[in-house]
């Protein structure tokens, strides 16, 4: 089912979609955690850290003072809280659920919170799926999917982001968010994502690595055609996706290009946490830093994203790098 009011239908989602400067599209991720009073630095996200819901608040305030109107929560879960089925995702503990319901109160239509939605955080074996038979069982894992994107949707989430790409997905949480009365809850569908070497930083800052199996079976492989790609986004649309996204961005810019051409949805990119480390390490200075910030930004939007998911969206209109 689509339903094109869904990303018309606040004030906060009319300018992710439409909004006539730099800073309108772009979204901010965060890592949260439970607890009060938390703000620990990654080491390999410089200037991104794990907040606790409390200090998150703080954040995203001086951030939509920049500007800034979208957010994508990520969970931090500690191991003593992880079992096979990610049971906690859908649970009020989840501290995605907590940040969601908080930022929701306190700012209305005007902030646009997406919230991941995967079991990987949450799983003991941190893999995306359910277990069976010593393989990630596609159709086990998808009523877990929808029960944590129904939990987000109560808390008040605009945007579930299904970031597991288990095949057929969009259709079951869509279902599951129309049968329980969630007609203006959108998807934003990790419609190609790609078993990328670029993903270390995030993992590091989620603790979400696999310890087993992989990713290779789900996740898209970077030699594969850009067909397959085409075919992911097209049944994400189908199935009632209200946003495809490519992640990554750069290595796939061919692929953000073929779906944009193609695509009546908005497309979204992910300049993720390697691509952000990347440029980290190589500028020579900030002023530098922020050319290579800027140029790499207009190649993403050029090839034909209209929303960038990018750890540099604060520092980027902090310092005025984008032009």
């Amino acid at each position: 089912m689509i339903r094109p009011r869904i990303n018309r239908a606040t004030s906060g989602r009319r300018r992710l979609m439409n909004g006539s400067q730099w800073a309108d599209h772009l979204i901010q991720p965060h890592f949260v955690v439970s607890g009060n009073g938390v703000d620990e630095p990654i080491d390999s996200l410089v200037g991104i850290n794990r907040q606790s819901v409390d200090v998150l608040m703080e954040t995203v305030a001086s951030d939509m003072a920049l500007g800034i109107s979208a957010v994508m929560l990520f969970p931090v879960i500690d191991k003593s809280h992880r079992d096979a089925t990610g049971t906690m995702a859908s649970t009020p503990d989840n501290p995605l659920i907590q940040a969601t319901r908080s930022l929701r109160e306190k700012h209305g239509e005007s902030l646009v919170i997406l919230a991941d939605v995967c079991l990987c955080t949450y799983t003991d074996h941190g893999n995306c799926g359910i277990i069976v038979n010593g393989h990630i069982d596609n159709d086990s894992t998808l009523p877990h999917l929808t029960r944590q994107a129904i939990a987000l949707a109560d808390a008040g989430v605009d945007y579930v982001a299904l970031s597991d790409m288990m095949d057929h997905r969009v259709a079951h949480v869509r279902s599951g968010l129309e049968k329980e009365g969630h007609t203006t809850t959108g998807i934003l569908a990790y419609s190609a994502k790609y078993a990328s070497s670029f993903y270390g930083p995030f993992q590091e800052a989620a603790h979400s690595a696999p310890s087993k199996w992989g990713r290779s079976s789900h996740q898209m492989d970077f030699r594969s055609t850009v067909r397959e790609a085409l075919l992911e986004v097209d049944m994400d649309i189908e199935e009632g996706a209200d946003i495809v996204m490519i992640k990554p961005a750069l290595p796939y810019l061919d692929i953000i290009s073929a779906v944009a051409d193609r695509s009546l949805r908005p497309v979204a990119a992910y300049h993720v946490s390697g691509e952000y480390a990347m440029l980290n390490s190589v500028a020579k200075d900030d002023d530098h830093l922020g050319r290579m910030v800027n140029e790499t930004l207009h190649s993403i939007r050029r090839s034909g994203a209209e929303l960038i998911v990018t750890y540099h969206a604060r520092r980027a209109l902090e310092q005025g790098w984008l032009t």
